[in-house]
C-alpha cells in the first residue's frame, strides 16, 4: 500500500513541475540530460577505440558539452571540483607527458575548456541556446554525424553494420537534441 501513496505523491510532484516550467522546458531539460550522457559515451568509445577504429574529430564534443552540458555538472566543474581536475591535467600532462594515457586528452581538456572559459563569454554561450550555443551544438552535432555516414560508406550501413550502430545511434541524440531546443524556444 505505501508503493502506491509514493507513486501517487510522485505523480502530483511530477504534474507540479510539468505545470509550472511546461512540458516543452521538461522535454528539453531530459533531452539535454541524454544528449550529455550521449556526448560522455562517445568520448569514452572514441578513446577506447572500441569495435572499429574511426578517425571522428571528437575534440569538437568539447565546445559541444560547453554549451549544452546540464547547469548542475556545469557549475559542479565551474566552482571547484574542475579546477582541481584542471590543474592535476596540467601538472601531468607538464611534468609526465609519457604518463598520461591518451584516451584522457579529450575529456580533460573538456573539463579545462570549463574552467577556464571566461565568465562572460560562457554567459553568452550558455544562456543564449537559442542562437550562439545552439548553433555551435547543432553545427557540431550535424558535422560530426555526417563524417561518420561518409566513414561508413553512406546512411543505410550506418544502421545495418553492428560495429557502427552505437555510434549512429549517439551522434542522432547529440543531433536531436539542439534542433529540438531550437524548436521549442518558439513557443517559450
Amino acid at each position: 500500500m505505501e508503493k502506491i501513496e509514493f507513486l501517487a505523491e510522485f505523480q502530483v510532484a511530477a504534474e507540479k513541475l510539468s505545470h509550472s516550467n511546461g512540458v516543452l522546458v521538461m522535454i528539453t531539460l531530459f533531452l539535454r540530460w541524454v544528449a550529455c550522457f550521449a556526448a560522455v559515451f562517445l568520448m569514452i568509445l572514441d578513446g577506447t577505440k572500441w569495435k572499429y577504429p574511426n578517425n571522428m574529430l571528437t575534440s569538437l564534443l568539447a565546445p559541444y558539452l560547453c554549451a549544452s552540458l546540464p547547469l548542475v555538472i556545469f557549475q559542479f566543474f565551474r566552482a571547484g571540483f574542475g579546477k582541481w581536475i584542471a590543474l592535476f591535467t596540467v601538472v601531468l600532462r607538464l611534468f609526465l607527458p609519457n604518463h598520461f594515457p591518451e584516451l584522457l586528452e579529450i575529456p580533460s581538456a573538456t573539463i579545462l575548456f570549463i574552467v577556464a572559459t571566461p565568465r562572460d563569454l560562457v554567459d553568452a554561450f550558455r544562456d543564449d541556446l537559442k542562437y550562439t550555443g545552439g548553433n555551435v551544438s547543432l553545427l557540431t552535432s550535424f558535422y560530426l554525424l555526417d563524417r561518420h555516414t561518409k566513414a561508413c560508406g553512406g546512411f543505410k550501413n550506418s544502421f545495418t553494420q553492428k560495429d557502427k550502430l552505437t555510434y549512429t545511434i549517439c551522434l542522432y541524440i547529440l543531433s536531436f537534441y539542439p534542433f529540438f531546443s531550437a524548436f521549442a524556444s518558439l513557443f517559450y
